[in-house]
């Protein structure tokens, strides 16, 4: 498996290092814990790549970085949930369209191992569904901790919650339709060819058949 990281993830990998260092420099526990701590999470991407066995393309890797250090670092020690309107909404809808490139991607591998058939229809339902349920137990999570911890990733509460969610389904309904786009055939826009990385990146999981895209014909006859 190659090694090579997206140039976005070796920066936030320093960034995170470089604050930690100063903030143990100068005395700020706190938030030299929560550089390390984010440090450390931003590593399950590459750990899991190694455990699985399964290929991830480095700017997707870089995505998933970038939304816990925006999520975990910079909107909580940086402030940025208070300082810009747009940050909440940015990491909700850009991690759901992630989510929903996933969905797809797990549907054909199941469908290359003969577990399922997968038609373009079917890819498009189940990926905007595992994009909603991510989006739901994510605010499962931010309400645990408001109420065992006394934090406030909730924000407004309910009012937060709500949109959270209702961006949540715009950002997977724009990954399931680039999921359904794939599915047909048509890999023209940036969505499309992230799947067709991650298809190609590992052929061997899905039994040699990941050269051609999952097209109609193609995905109809895999039951």
């Amino acid at each position: 498996m190659r090694r090579d990281h997206h140039w976005l993830t070796l920066t936030l990998w320093g960034l995170l290092g470089l604050t930690a260092l100063v903030a143990l420099v100068t005395g700020r526990w706190s938030v030299a814990f929560v550089s390390l701590a984010t440090l450390g999470v931003t590593q399950v991407p590459i750990l899991f790549q190694r455990w699985s066995g399964i290929r991830i393309p480095p700017g997707f890797v870089a995505a998933i970085i970038f939304f816990l250090v925006g999520t975990l670092f910079l909107g909580e020690v940086g402030d940025f949930y208070e300082r810009f309107w747009w940050w909440d909404v940015m990491l909700h809808s850009g991690s759901a369209v992630g989510f929903g490139l996933i969905g797809t991607v797990i549907v054909l591998m199941m469908a290359q191992g003969r577990r399922l058939a997968a038609t373009p229809f079917f890819i498009f339902i189940f990926s905007l569904s595992f994009a909603i349920a991510i989006g739901a137990v994510w605010e499962i999570f931010e309400f645990a901790m408001d109420q065992m911890f006394g934090l406030n990733m909730q924000k407004s509460g309910l009012v937060d919650t709500m949109w959270d969610l209702i961006v949540d389904s715009i950002g997977g309904l724009i990954g399931a339709s680039a999921g359904f786009a794939y599915a047909k055939g048509h890999e023209t826009g940036r969505l499309t060819s992230v799947i067709g990385d991650f298809i190609r990146d590992n052929r061997a999981l899905l039994g040699g058949a990941a050269d051609h895209p999952a097209g109609s014909d193609h995905t109809d006859s895999v039951a």
